[in-house]
């Protein structure tokens, strides 16, 4: 008889994503990277386009876990926890936006973090008021709500990248000046209307959570897995041909194409670890997962720190950024502009996984 005992997958899926993200947010040259490692153009799906709804994934498993054992007489102290929780990671991401120049006339409002925060502060509260059934009406909720109101109030174009109401809404509140500009006009993917079905993604999260929690047997919770996470993927891509899988809105198919996906890699990991105990692979990104959002943030400051305020004269006599420095006099030599922007990346997982597995090896893991 198997044991409910904790699943090592699921630390090994944060630390997998962990590191992903270091992978394709840090590229030696924006200019040479392998179409995998970049986010589809506007509409579509690449393997880029997975890591952040696995992310708010697994944020979702974590909050089931975290406040199942909170009785209901603690519901007022597990919300108050949620909200200063929300606040502070809310918080960092705008301090990660404002570094180093501190312009506040010309500061993006939301990013990664901010998303983060506010789909964990309004998923977590919906998880502690809400019982599980009535959790996946809300998600069937969201998801058709936020298809209506994309598609009904702009009648012609509603998805196109400059016509959608989700760039308006910001533009409207906020002005271009606080808008991202990535995509070369004022849009931001991280806005405000979109973050209503990542909240999706973590209700999802957290009613795996649940499951996984409740199945004894690592059988059922793989056929489990499988059986949801393909229907998701499938619903997802049918959804598609009306509402285009998008993650820059963070469309309704988005959201049950990149889940399913997230089940399904999960399940594969359970086969592959828990039951099969092919497990010493995974280590190093136990490692990444047990310090997560300290990673992230230091991996954004030590990249903006590289760029804007280390400054290097190179032979010919020109100032460069260190982080072009390095990519130029040390990867490009050896393995050329492609591989060498590519093997950038991959030394700067190995680079900020040692700092994750000092913190291991000291049991300092840092939370909030």
């Amino acid at each position: 008889m198997e044991t409910k005992e904790r699943l090592k997958a699921l630390d090994v899926l944060r630390g997998i994503t962990i590191a992903s993200m270091i992978l394709v947010n840090t590229p030696g040259s924006w200019s040479y990277v392998y179409w995998p490692l970049l986010h589809a153009k506007w509409h579509g799906f690449t393997p880029t386009d997975a890591v952040f709804p696995f992310f708010l994934f697994i944020v979702g498993v974590s909050i089931h876990f975290a406040f199942k054992n909170f009785k209901p007489g603690e519901n007022k102290k597990a919300l108050k926890k949620i909200i200063k929780r929300t606040i502070i990671i809310f918080a960092i991401g705008l301090f990660l936006n404002l570094f180093p120049k501190f312009n506040f006339e010309t500061v993006r409002y939301f990013g990664i973090l901010q998303r983060i925060a506010i789909a964990y502060g309004v998923g977590a509260s919906l998880c502690l008021f809400f019982k599980k059934r009535n959790l996946a009406y809300i998600i069937i909720g969201i998801l058709v709500l936020y298809w209506a109101i994309l598609y009904f109030f702009v009648p012609e174009n509603p998805f196109g990248p400059q016509t959608n109401l989700v760039g308006k809404i910001d533009l409207y509140l906020f002005g271009s000046n606080h808008v991202w500009k990535g995509l070369g006009f004022p849009f931001d993917p991280e806005g405000l209307l979109s973050t209503l079905p990542s909240i999706s993604t973590v209700l999802i999260g957290s009613l795996t959570g649940g499951f996984l929690s409740n199945a004894s047997k690592n059988s059922v919770k793989i056929k489990t897995l499988l059986s949801y996470g393909i229907s998701l993927m499938i619903l997802g891509y049918v959804w598609g041909f009306v509402f285009p899988i998008n993650k820059s809105l963070w469309t309704s198919s988005y959201v049950c194409f990149a889940a399913g996906l997230a089940m399904v890699v999960l399940a594969l990991l359970i086969w592959i670890i828990d039951v099969k105990k092919y497990s010493k692979w995974s280590i190093p990104f136990i490692h990444f997962g047990t310090n997560p959002l300290f990673i992230f943030v230091f991996s954004g400051l030590y990249v903006k720190t590289m760029i804007y305020l280390i400054k290097i004269t190179n032979a010919q006599g020109e100032t460069t950024t260190g982080l072009k420095y390095i990519y130029q006099n040390i990867f490009v030599p050896f393995a050329g502009n492609m591989n060498g922007s590519l093997f950038f990346a991959i030394a700067h997982i190995f680079f900020f996984w040692s700092l994750v597995y000092v913190l291991y090896r000291n049991k300092i893991f840092i939370k909030i």
